[in-house]
């Protein structure tokens, strides 16, 4: 397409007026991100028409900025909402952020550590306001940042996890499941973060794998317990300063080599304590020695081990990963350097045996950055077997729907065999557990058996406790707070007016129809929620569940702190324009639920997938600036519908097209399938309209100074369908780039500021206009068009050397199109004379006459070649790539015929080596035909 057009001056400036000449993304965006929020375009009305469609968003921590991740499930997250706007639902996109208990104590704690003070030396209450006032000053930034792709949800309905509805949706869940008996009070090996100095969850653990050591030592039998040629059991571990807790050695009951050690007892080293030896099935008798050190209070095996058996729990380890008393001389020694000493001490002793490197993996704490301690502490527990059970169930009546359906399978094992849920955290920001101690039957002090109340408030926590325990009762709140997730699980009802099920939202909008979040979050979100939906509410929080992949980085790999390799996307939104970061990001999925790569030149802060995408918005800007152009001021309005009966057949083309495209991407939108609707919208836009139609139509818009009545209603025609076919090109990209889609639509609509393209309805779908035979010929016409123009330039002839050409082919129906095309074909190919036959004998030549001939499909292309062309420099050029193509040849037979090759490389690498050698071969056969037809 034509980027520069000539103008008179006027003109010119009426168009840098109406769609200035250089696409400026970041004004653009500002402007129309401003309109939409000044306007309340996404502020959603429960009692507006049209089927209700609801999406809550994934909400970021307060703490957070944007990440790639966010920008991804965001792209994906608007381009969904926007389609089903434009269908005329009424649409809910619910925005929020989490409160991050670990993420915002964390930063506290470190401010109040620079002050060389504790949050124990303030108090709750003052650590409390410093939160929030901390979240007034900093919690806004991911807001602000979201703001800036072009969200569209409905901001009067922001958020917040820790706001007064949702406080109160927590607390009245929390009731709710203690009153069922699914919440629970007990002293239970527990993650122990000895940063954060909280217990975390399985789910909030990363395991990494690390070099280690695996140290091998003896327990000596007790003298009381010999047994003839045995003095020892030797064992192995990778966490020496764990033994000083050991309670028993382990081994299997039908490992002959034990059996008559079974009952007996070793002295536990260092501490001289006698230990039995028991035997239990956990144990592998071929792993190591066979023998197992059970040290229930430190390790989970072993706590089950040890609850088969009833051992005791010899806790060893203070929470702040320091040992303590019952660690005997080690007492106050941090948990790595005790490791070092109990190595050193067992070295001393002669019981220390072996050390092998080891690479194992370590399970480290996810918010403190340290590996977690397992300890025996008194927490808060949901049972989760009986919330899972109904997931189980509403599974297999296909609640929720999960795309793609591999997914589901992986949230079912997820809900099988579960483990009960630690929910208590040792902090204070965050959603307090409403449960009080009452300590007055328990000397005023909180104990293991303190009698505890759970209520909603203090008062009928007093009230309920008063009843029970007499007048005199006194109670104290747990200090604790709920896990984040707890909170995040009502999410989908809580934000909508849960447990208030008579709220107008929740009757509108719940269940949400779809969840588009990370494979990554399944376990620590998706199934927390329908758990928690499906016993509070009884139906699943939504009906879909789209899964979508991880954005990697340019060599393949997992964007991480640890590696350093994020990609920032205010960086690339900066350089390129949201629009184009979204449609980039977009664009790059295959298939649902597939990870994506963002190429980057980390040394240039550059990424050449986002700068085609803002290529792409370029073409789209100068394809309405020549509309414009040629609209001479009107407007998709003032210009009315075409004549159909007038239609030219290119124009019968491009509509069949639109109409396809629109119902290929209509399809694709409302069936997740985004990356094949932007990848199929962006060869509409640059190949067939801008590359192809815009081409087609210039001498059409141009028709002379006299032109005669058909010509201007031909030209009237024409300017209808271009502002048409641009016009819902405009509505079908608007999901996927919503502001340039708002600005070029907005300058051929004509319409003010106040009516937006994203308040518009869907175009309609044209069935009629559809014709498969046309668009069949259309591609033969513009393969033919390039063989033409790739003859030319093997001629050597400059653009404006007018040719003669004949098209010959025995396809019927492809003639008459020709034929009727061939005014288009002339201008486009620059020809003088063009004629269509059915046989090349009917060429009219001369024995100085020259044709280059090329083929495409079922059509022959002939060119005739004149006395302006140098033979000698055209037979030089032929023989040149005779010989790269020969190349070419011998390099991929090569690697064709090597064994290695075709056996280790990926079955698409050896078929498109095959494809290029065919290729290869084709041309070589080509040219050396053209250069016998010429010499």
């Amino acid at each position: 397409m034509t980027e520069n057009f000539p103008a008179s001056n006027s003109t010119e400036k009426a168009l840098e007026e109406a769609l200035p000449k250089t696409y400026n993304s970041s004004d653009t965006e500002c402007r129309w991100q401003r309109a939409w929020e000044k306007s309340d375009a996404f502020h959603s009305d429960p009692q507006a028409s049209g089927q209700s469609f609801s999406v809550v968003i994934p909400p970021p921590n307060v703490t957070g900025s944007l990440h790639m991740g966010h920008a991804f499930n965001t792209a994906l997250i608007d381009t969904v909402v926007r389609f089903q706007r434009l269908q005329g639902k009424n649409v809910l996109c619910l925005p929020g952020t989490d409160h991050a208990s670990i993420a915002v104590q964390n930063i506290l704690e470190k401010q109040l550590n620079n002050e060389g003070i504790s949050r124990f030396d303030i108090g709750r209450e003052a650590f409390l306001e410093r939160a929030w006032e901390w979240k007034a000053e900093s919690g806004g930034k991911i807001v602000d940042q979201l703001r800036r792709l072009g969200y569209s949800v409905d901001w009067k309905r922001q958020r917040f996890t820790l706001d007064e509805g949702l406080s109160d949706a927590v607390r009245e869940a929390f009731v709710q499941l203690h009153e069922k008996g699914l919440i629970y009070r007990g002293e239970y090996l527990v993650n122990w973060c000895p940063v954060s100095g909280s217990a975390v969850s399985d789910l909030e653990v990363e395991m990494k794998e690390i070099d280690g050591f695996l140290w091998h030592f003896r327990y000596p039998l007790s003298n009381d317990y010999e047994v003839e040629g045995i003095t020892h059991l030797e064992v192995a571990t990778t966490r020496p300063e764990t033994m000083l807790g050991d309670v028993a050695i382990a081994v299997n009951p039908s490992d002959k080599r034990y059996s008559n050690l079974i009952g007996k007892k070793v002295i536990l080293p260092l501490l001289e304590r006698e230990i039995p030896v028991i035997a239990d099935d956990h144990v592998e008798p071929d792993f190591g020695t066979g023998c197992v050190k059970v040290t229930p209070a430190h390790d989970p095996n072993d706590f089950a081990i040890g609850q088969r058996h009833q051992l005791p729990l010899i806790t060893v380890m203070n929470k702040d990963g320091t040992m303590n008393s019952n660690a005997g001389k080690f007492n106050g020694l941090d948990r790595f350097e005790a490791r070092k000493a109990v190595v050193s001490a067992l070295e001393e002793r002669g019981l220390l045996t072996k050390v092998e490197p080891y690479r194992h993996n370590v399970p480290y704490s996810d918010r403190g950055k340290v590996p977690v301690e397992p300890l025996i502490s008194t927490q808060w527990f949901v049972r989760m077997e009986p919330l899972a059970s109904n997931c189980r169930e509403c599974l297999e009546r296909g609640e929720p729907n999960f795309v793609p359906s591999r997914w589901k399978k992986v949230y079912l094992d997820w809900l099988t065999d579960i483990r009960d849920w630690c929910i208590s955290r040792q902090l204070w920001w965050g959603h307090r557990i409403p449960a009080w101690f009452v300590i007055s039957e328990t000397d005023g002090k909180v104990t293991n058996n303190t009698p505890y109340v759970v209520a909603r408030t203090e008062e009928e926590a007093y009230l309920s406790a008063k009843t029970k325990f007499g007048d005199l009762v006194q109670i104290a709140q747990d200090e604790d707070v709920l896990d984040t997730w707890f909170s995040s699980g009502l999410w989908p009802f809580s934000t909508l007016g849960w447990p208030n099920e008579s709220s107008i939202d929740f009757n509108c909008w719940y269940p949400t129809s779809t969840l588009i979040t990370g494979f990554d979050i399944i376990f620590f979100w998706v199934a927390r929620m329908t758990m928690m939906a499906g016993i509070f509410t009884g139906r699943m929080p939504f009906q879909n569940v789209y899964i979508h992949g991880l954005v990697r980085d340019e060599q393949n790999r997992k964007m991480s702190k640890s590696l350093g390799n994020g990609i920032d996307p205010l960086l690339l939104i900066d350089r390129y324009g949201t629009d184009a970061l979204r449609f980039a990001l977009v664009r790059e999925v295959s298939g649902s639920g597939q990870d994506i790569r963002l190429d980057f030149d980390r040394k240039k802060k550059t990424s050449t997938t986002v700068e085609s995408a803002r290529n792409f918005a370029n073409k789209l800007w100068n394809a309405t600036r020549f509309a414009l152009l040629h609209l001479d001021g009107e407007t998709l309005e003032t210009l009315g519908d075409f004549d159909v009966s007038s239609l030219q057949l290119s124009d019968r083309w491009i509509l069949s097209r639109l109409a396809k495209v629109n119902h290929q991407t209509a399809y694709r939108y409302e069936n997740f399938g985004l990356g094949e609707a932007a990848k199929g919208l962006y060869e509409f836009a640059w190949n067939d309209f801008c590359d192809w139609y815009l081409e087609l139509i210039k001498r059409r818009l141009t028709p002379g100074d006299n032109p005669t009545k058909d010509l201007l209603n031909d030209q009237k025609n024409c300017k209808q369908i271009l502002v048409r076919v641009l016009a819902d090109l405009m509505v079908m990209l608007h999901p996927l780039m919503p502001h340039i889609t708002e600005e070029l639509w907005h300058a051929i609509s004509g319409a003010s500021e106040d009516k937006l393209l994203a308040k518009m309805s869907w175009p309609k779908y044209q069935k009629s206009f559809e014709n498969d035979s046309l668009e069949e010929s259309y591609t033969e016409i513009f393969e033919a068009i390039r063989v033409v123009r790739n003859l030319r330039a093997i001629a050597g002839l400059k653009p404006s050397d007018n040719i003669k050409v004949c098209f010959v082919t025995k396809k019927k129906s492809l003639a008459f199109d020709l034929e009727k095309a061939i005014d288009d074909i002339k201008a486009l190919t620059k020809a003088k004379t063009l004629r269509v036959l059915d046989s090349s004998s009917l060429l009219e030549t001369t024995n100085s006459t020259k044709i280059l001939a090329g083929v495409t499909g079922e059509l022959e292309v002939l060119l005739e070649i004149g006395d302006s062309v140098d033979l000698n420099s055209l037979k030089s050029r032929l023989e040149k790539d005779i010989f790269k193509a020969n190349k070419e040849m011998q390099s991929l037979a090569s690697r064709l015929e090597n064994p290695n090759f075709l056996n280790k490389a990926p079955d698409d690498v050896v078929n498109e080596c095959k494809k290029n050698l065919l290729e290869a071969q084709a041309q070589i056969k080509l040219a050396k035909q053209r250069l016998s037809d010429l010499f």
